[in-house]
């Protein structure tokens, strides 16, 4: 079974729209070492069609300008891009394809299939919480910025509690934190066991 992981920039307040607005400030080495272990684990990219469409409208370009980042952008243009959408697509980037019909469903498919590395997500915020409460999604990377947007889409919004497992938490010289997140326990035996290894507080 293939591991899926997903990334996202978010503030303190949970906001997850319009990073290019808040999230430049807090870009560094630290930072852009993460986001490439994240992607450089996958040899296939899970994406929805506006991420997809941001990414194709960059990535190409860069490769070509044959800049810093380069590497990344061909790494990027050589893996299996995966996009999620109901509407009928025209892909100008190479070896991207659709998943169409029922997400969960396709996802499933997808972790079935062979191969030893992982499939990423960047961004994508509603095919991240659909595969979160389908319990699809083995790693969840937050960099949580230390900031409060106030406005703006939310990563989480009403719904069912998902529990979370927190596998690492690593802060970063600006205050950025960048917290890993594994599926949490599901079986009320599961709360119980978490509980008893926890400190009691003074009755």
């Amino acid at each position: 079974m293939r591991k899926i992981t997903a990334g996202l920039f978010i503030s303190l307040d949970g906001v997850i729209g319009e990073p290019q607005d808040w999230h430049f400030p807090y870009f560094n080495d630290e930072m852009g070492a993460a986001v490439g272990a994240q992607l450089a684990t996958a040899d296939t990219l899970l994406i929805g069609r506006v991420t997809y469409d941001s990414f194709a409208g960059a990535w190409p370009d860069r490769e070509a300008a044959g800049g810093a980042d380069a590497g990344m952008a061909a790494a990027l243009g050589d893996a299996r891009k995966i996009v999620v959408s109901h509407q009928d697509l025209d892909f100008t980037w190479r070896n991207s394809e659709q998943l169409k019909g029922d997400l969960i469903e396709g996802v499933r498919e997808l972790k079935a299939q062979p191969g030893a590395t992982d499939i990423a997500m960047s961004g994508s915020p509603s095919i991240v919480r659909q595969l979160l409460a389908a319990g699809l999604i083995d790693e969840l990377h937050l960099l949580v910025h230390p900031l409060v947007v106030n406005t703006g889409l939310r990563l989480f919004t009403e719904g069912e509690s998902i529990p979370l497992r927190l596998i690492s938490a690593q802060p970063f010289e600006t205050g950025v934190l960048h917290l890993i997140y594994g599926p949490g326990p599901t079986r009320s035996g599961d709360y119980d066991d978490a509980k008893a290894h926890l400190p009691q507080a003074d009755q």
